[in-house]
């Protein structure tokens, strides 16, 4: 990558989390980029293309730090657990404006465009990630319970930029011991 494609990638990132995607046009990224049009064009054929560039690397970011967890941590309940942390922090951040993928979706509803897809491409990646962590446990119904995390994230990413994070976090993180301590008691009962 050169170096005009970062500083398109790492502008049009900052400005799209921060004020939207369609509220940022390419004039303003161009600009805050000090590059030209034709260089912007050179990189991206168009505004979309630039969106999932910068969701592509969002995407790209969150696997490497998935990645970076399991590396560290064997325990498969424990991994769930650094999973909500993670994500607690973030919410926590400052500058936080919600989940990136959500945020996209709602301002690209179409589930045919190209930055629709690239959203759905990300959370089929990490449904099926935690769904698969959570089969690791050797717990019963890791599909629900994939899918409960997931839920609970969305609720918490949505919650955490509208309101004082603090006990959206904590809710979150008592969801998660409480669904890890519900699968629990079913692996007792089966």
């Amino acid at each position: 990558m050169s170096e005009a494609r970062d500083r398109l990638l790492a502008t049009a990132s900052r400005l799209f989390y921060t004020e939207g995607l369609h509220a940022v046009g390419v004039d303003r990224v161009i600009a805050e980029a000090q590059v030209t049009r034709a260089t912007l064009y050179r990189h991206f054929r168009s505004k979309d293309e630039l969106v999932v560039a910068y969701l592509t690397q969002a995407d790209e970011a969150l696997r490497a730090r998935f990645d970076a967890s399991r590396a560290e941590v064997d325990d498969p309940d424990e991994l769930i657990r650094t999973v909500g942390r993670s994500i607690a922090g973030d919410i926590r951040s400052d500058g936080f404006r919600g989940c990136a993928f959500l945020n996209a979706a709602a301002e690209y509803p179409d589930p045919e465009h190209i930055v629709h897809r690239a959203v759905l491409e990300h959370r089929d990646w990490f449904q099926t990630t935690m769904t698969e962590l959570f089969a690791e446990t050797g717990k019963p119904d890791p599909d629900y319970a994939g899918r409960h995390f997931v839920m609970m994230r969305d609720g918490a990413m949505a919650a955490g930029c509208l309101t004082d994070p603090a006990p959206v976090c904590e809710t979150f993180l008592r969801g998660l011991e409480g669904l890890l301590t519900f699968r629990s008691g079913l692996e007792a009962e089966v």
